[in-house]
């Protein structure tokens, strides 16, 4: 007896359920090793009854099963999809792809697109062309917003002579920067920026060498953390900032008061009012030389690594305000400004100046020696700003200073 070599080789036999969109079931028997494709063109001659003449039927039909709306792939077989006895497949027409728009559509809608598209500077250049010219006699005026802190070291600059100026008038002014110098190292012992000294305390660093480490560092916290990371093994790490646990630091340089003076002629007058000068202006370079400039080592170092002159690196720290990223531009660039910049004070005849001098706040600020100290301070060491800017004496002044130079700056 003849046998089929395919009967002997197929695999096990499925009856598969399928159904139609519009409701017709029926059962397909195949073997586990049917392909989809053979199992759809099964479906499809019982479902039209008779022969597939379209080529195109077979493709346009998909089979889908009914539990997991998972379209079978044509080239995989009944075991490759995992089909199982009496399972249900949906026999489906597929969508027809959306029809490609004729070239007169797409010219229509490019046509769209350019109508809305806005003129680029040569379309309206030359739809404007013809048009009149009005207010030819109109300047424009170019705002420069000027950076406060620029511009805050020439204010102080100038606010510095004139409240030297005002000081050397009163005949107390001696006595007066002595208690203000005193107690201004007071407040240097006890001034701590408390942020900061919280910021580096949560990083583990003791709160004494904390302290230290901000005020060699200006209150500035990254300074200040690599200072103590660069200290920590320095057995004088600990050793107090000398002259601050010595209440008459300011009282050893300043000159001791004088006893009161008996009554004098008018000629020993005019002598103590060249001696009150002469020490008056002692006092003003004692501020100076207290307030230099202190560049900071590190970025000192890696500067002049780089190819630098120590003296222009100073130079560009100073202008910077000791930022390093700042002070290598400046080396590379234009070098504005200058150092000698830095000196010069603001147009006297300014109407920013003018303004300034005539707020009450201020007037009255600047006949206070601490003031002259803050602003001293501020000028060599703009870190300090915001401590002064805290203090309940020099804050004002300060405050009514940035105002007055917000309003003009928007005029």
């Amino acid at each position: 007896m003849f046998v089929q070599e395919e009967k002997i080789f197929a695999g096990k036999v499925l009856k598969i359920h399928i159904c139609t969109v519009d409701g017709t079931e029926w059962l397909e028997e195949v073997t586990e090793d049917t392909t989809v494709e053979k199992l759809k063109e099964k479906c499809l001659k019982h479902y039209v009854h008779g022969s597939l003449e379209d080529p195109k039927t077979l493709t346009h039909h998909k089979l889908v099963h009914a539990a997991t709306e998972r379209v079978l792939a044509d080239t995989k077989t009944v075991a490759d999809e995992n089909l199982k006895d009496k399972e249900v497949l949906l026999l489906m027409k597929k969508r027809p792809p959306p029809t490609p728009p004729k070239m007169a559509e797409v010219s229509s809608d490019e046509k769209k697109k350019q109508d809305n598209k806005a003129p680029d500077k040569d379309a309206i250049l030359k739809a404007t062309g013809n048009l009149s010219t009005r207010h030819t006699d109109r300047t424009v005026t170019q705002h420069n917003i000027r950076d406060f802190q620029t511009e805050l070291r020439k204010i102080l600059v100038s606010l510095i002579e004139v409240a030297q100026k005002l000081l050397a008038l009163n005949p107390d002014a001696v006595e007066l920067f002595k208690k203000a110098n005193a107690m201004l190292d007071e407040d240097e012992e006890d001034r701590v920026d408390e942020t900061a000294l919280q910021q580096l305390t949560e990083m583990g660093f003791p709160e004494s060498r904390a302290i230290k480490a901000l005020r060699l560092n200006h209150m500035s916290v990254t300074q200040a953390m690599e200072w103590l990371i660069e200290h920590v093994d320095d057995p004088s790490v600990d050793t107090p900032i000398p002259g601050q646990d010595s209440s008459g630091a300011a009282g050893a340089t300043a000159p001791a008061p004088a006893p009161a003076p008996a009554p004098a002629p008018a000629a020993a007058s005019s002598t103590e009012e060249s001696v009150r000068q002469d020490e008056l202006t002692e006092i003003f370079k004692r501020i100076r030389r207290k307030r230099e400039f202190r560049p900071d080592s590190r970025a000192v170092i890696a500067l002049m690594e780089m190819g630098f002159d120590e003296k222009e690196v100073v130079d560009a720290l100073r202008v910077n305000n000791n930022q390093q990223d700042a002070a290598c531009e400046w080396l590379l660039g234009d070098r504005k400004p200058s150092p000698e910049d830095l000196d010069k004070g603001i147009d006297t005849n300014s109407p920013l100046f003018q303004a300034i001098l005539e707020n009450p706040v201020v007037q009255l600020g600047l006949t206070n020696p601490k003031t002259l100290l803050a602003f001293e301070d501020m000028l060599e060491n703009p870190l300090n700003s915001t401590q002064w800017m805290n203090d309940p004496e020099t804050g004002p002044v300060m405050l009514q200073i940035s105002r007055i130079f917000q309003t003009l700056n928007r005029t």
